[in-house]
């Protein structure tokens, strides 16, 4: 998923009625494609395996793997996907690939099978060939750029009367530089299409089926192959999940859902530690100090480690929420600056770390993820006017960050309505959903619209779990032997549990 200003890291009515009844319908679509092969020419390939590059392991293989662009029109313009691969560790033992994505749209995943490997367990990496790739219009795929400022790359606004029309000629400019840069590749950067590209890649690599590891945004690519290949689909783990039904304007505004709730349970947390923190004796009371911070900052902005805080800059760490102890050293760090005093020692961290999570190398990954949010849901307004009345009343309800997820984005004037209508996802192809509690991107209520939509997965939720990601974090989960039982057996659990 998206993370505030990075990516990890969305019609008038007679012309809304025009377009979707141009779409081919995605459940139609998806029975037509789980009797064919990919098109002709490209589900043989010859790969030519090599090291990825040296400063990577010796391990770490890559290889090109050649694709339609346009799918409708397979003997036109192809497009070449970087795959990599670390090989089975048994032979004997191998049953086939792991397929990952680590998430986005548009992360990279060239890396991801290095990365992976030691954080799996042995007899995981035994039976798999782990493979990464860049999905289309990412990284070495025929990537896409939108030339792009820091500030045209953020995504988490916050609504001001006073900068809303700002905020729109931000945003018709994001739409404009993307068409104007890469309107030949735009329509094209679908997760549909990623999909087929993830089937083209297990022909191409002589597999009948394929497993699939995916994280956050990953979870919904995963999602999709279950619906349009469910016959090549192996044993898929969902990691952080997406709910299919919200994509995509009602992924980013339900975020803010789940921020209020984390920080319900944040101001409950902070108030049984008054003597530690001093933010109040109460739930209420440590609302009220937030708040009163909050005002401060939006009276004079408070410097933190030489950055500057307004109150809109407060609410914007409103992920951090759902890991209690880190936001509350940042919010006493806060206090302490605002009142002159020095810090407590490591008080800032979660703001170190948003500060680290937005250190960036160029627009690729945000211009895939306005292609891909913009290029394929239906829910997105024309009308400016819209995301106005939306982001104020998101906000009352939810003041904490209502007002972020409902503000104007670049979809409202992107150039060209979606080729295909989103996938509706309803299955009952086997898969494995793992869950935190508290995730910040993908909260617990996405995860369980997924488990509806796939009636064959179970679903595993770590009780108390605090942040995006239950596996690949380096920190023992009571997810793990779940996952690991799955892969290696095909055995999932025989309902859905939640561990602690």
């Amino acid at each position: 998923m998206l993370r505030a200003g990075r990516t990890t890291s969305i019609l008038t009515v007679g012309a809304a009625t025009a377009v979707l009844a141009a779409l081919t319908p995605a459940t139609a679509f998806a029975a037509q494609e789980t009797a064919q092969q990919p098109p002709e020419g490209f589900g043989r390939q010859h790969l030519r395996w090599e090291r990825c590059a040296e400063d990577q392991p010796a391990s770490l293989e890559c290889t090109t793997v050649k694709v339609p662009l346009d799918y409708g029109d397979p003997h036109g313009r192809s497009i070449g996907i970087a795959v990599s691969r670390v090989k089975a560790g048994s032979a004997a033992k191998r049953r086939g690939v792991l397929l990952m994505n680590p998430g986005g749209p548009g992360g990279t995943g060239l890396t991801t099978p290095a990365q992976v490997a030691p954080l799996l367990a042995a007899e995981v990496r035994e039976r798999f060939d782990l493979v990464g790739f860049d999905p289309r219009g990412v990284g070495r795929s025929a990537p896409v750029t939108c030339g792009l400022t820091a500030d045209e790359q953020a995504l988490d606004h916050p609504y001001s009367a006073r900068t809303f029309e700002q905020d729109a000629a931000r945003a018709r400019s994001v739409a404009d530089k993307c068409w104007a840069k890469a309107g030949d590749l735009l329509p094209h950067i679908t997760t549909r299409n990623t999909a087929r590209d993830m089937d083209v890649v297990r022909a191409a690599m002589g597999e009948r089926r394929i497993s699939y590891l995916g994280h956050s945004y990953g979870t919904y690519l995963g999602a999709v192959y279950t619906q349009m290949f469910p016959r090549r689909t192996d044993r898929f783990v969902l990691d952080s999940a997406l709910d299919p039904a919200l994509v995509w304007r009602g992924v980013l505004r339900g975020s803010s859902e789940a921020a209020e709730l984390a920080f319900t349970r944040w101001t409950q947390w902070a108030a049984a530690r008054d003597a530690a923190y001093g933010l109040g004796a109460t739930p209420q009371a440590v609302r009220a100090a937030f708040w009163e911070l909050v005002a401060h900052a939006d009276r004079t902005p408070i410097v933190l480690e030489g950055r500057p805080f307004d109150g809109d800059a407060i609410r914007a760490q409103y992920r951090a929420f759902v890991q209690v102890e880190a936001v509350t050293r940042f919010i006493v760090a806060l206090r302490a600056a605002a009142a002159g005093a020095a810090a407590p020692a490591g008080a800032s961290t979660a703001v170190a770390a948003e500060a680290a999570a937005e250190a960036t190398d160029g627009d690729n990954a945000v211009s895939v993820a306005w292609a891909v949010l913009c290029g394929e849901g239906r829910s997105w307004p024309r009308d400016p006017e819209q995301y106005r009345r939306d982001a104020v009343r998101d906000r009352a309800a939810r003041p904490l960050a209502g007002d972020f997820g409902a503000n104007v984005q670049p979809c409202a004037f992107w150039k060209s309505a979606p080729r295909e209508a989103a996938t509706v996802v309803d299955n009952g192809v086997d898969a494995l959903i793992v869950q935190n509690e508290w995730d910040p991107q993908t909260p617990i209520a996405m995860a369980q619209g997924l488990r509806r939509a796939l009636h064959g997965a179970r679903m595993v939720t770590v009780a108390g779990g605090e942040g995006h990601g239950v596996l690949g974090t380096g920190r023992p989960s009571c997810a793990d032997a779940d996952v690991t039982r799955y892969l290696t057996t095909g055995r999932l659990p025989a309902k859905d549990r939640t561990c602690s």
